[in-house]
């Protein structure tokens, strides 16, 4: 600024500067509102896709590759846990580990429903469909913190593994499937080459989902409200994406909109996350 004073022109390289500053200043107001007990845990990624078969499939893909995306994007690393591939596009299921400091505080918000409303491209009527998604974001547990698992509440299933993998997975009993009976908790892993690796994977996420369920459990007992976990009830969605008859992706917690849906299926999730963050920290206060 002293240098414009006395004429010099600085005037370019003061609003760069000014624009890096303001990058900075947001990503640090962000990572102020990581304050949640896991936040700064490595984050379990898992999508589901709902009713309506190839639609919602699909659906789910992009959902995937849009956090994959964003994950890139923020310096994270990602690794596929599990991948069930869709009957004609698309995913039945997936689970994924994003890996980095933050990583759940960031993708916590993305819990929930996602609502996608687009002219269909397997439909030959090129008719509007209304497609939905559920994803759950998991911390991943440590071992510093405790998680007990009795060998006499699981049943492990092993079979051979689908779709993409090549042809010694397909062709081995290698993937892994195993059940938490007192809570019915599933979890499974087909991805890595050896039936060992695959169990290995598998009660990693267990880990995660038990430590998780605890912690719901304890919620509901002492009533206490807590929106890390808003309501997931399938059609309850906390977000959609709409590609016809307009362009717009509107968060329905926080009431945050974008116009330019192509760039957040992208991975430009950065303005919802923070906004997610800002209202539950507004929300911590006002209790």
């Amino acid at each position: 600024m002293e240098l414009a004073r006395e004429g010099e022109p600085v005037g370019d390289e003061f609003a760069s500067q000014l624009k890096q500053l303001d990058v900075f200043v947001d990503s640090v107001e962000t990572k102020v509102l990581l304050s949640g007990e896991n936040d700064q845990l490595n984050a379990i990624v898992n999508i589901h896709p709902g009713a309506g078969g190839t639609e919602s499939q699909d659906w789910a893909e992009m959902l995937m590759r849009m956090y994959l995306r964003w994950a890139e994007q923020n310096g994270f690393k990602t690794q596929t846990l599990d991948y069930q591939d869709g009957e004609q596009a698309g995913l039945k299921s997936v689970t994924f580990n994003v890996i980095g400091d933050y990583a759940y505080g960031y993708l916590a918000s993305e819990t929930g429903v996602h609502r996608l409303v687009r002219i269909s491209p397997f439909d030959a009527a090129k008719r509007r469909h209304t497609s939905f998604a559920s994803v759950s974001v998991y911390p991943e547990i440590d071992d510093a913190i405790e998680v007990k698992i009795d060998e006499k509440d699981l049943r492990i299933d092993t079979y051979r593994s689908g779709g993409k993998g090549g042809q010694h997975v397909n062709t081995t009993d290698s993937a892994v499937r195993i059940t938490h009976l007192p809570t019915n908790i599933v979890v499974q892993c087909q991805n890595q080459r050896s039936q060992h690796k695959n169990k290995e994977v598998c009660m990693k996420v267990l880990r995660a989902r038990l430590y998780e369920f605890e912690l719901e459990k304890q919620k509901a007992e002492t009533q206490a409200v807590e929106d890390s976990k808003l309501d997931i009830a399938w059609g309850s969605q906390i977000r959609s994406y709409v590609l016809q008859p307009y362009r717009m992706v509107k968060d329905h917690r926080t009431k945050m909109e974008v116009g330019d849906v192509d760039r957040v299926l992208d991975g430009d999730l950065d303005k919802f996350i923070k906004a997610y963050l800002q209202t539950r920290a507004q929300q911590a206060v006002s209790k």
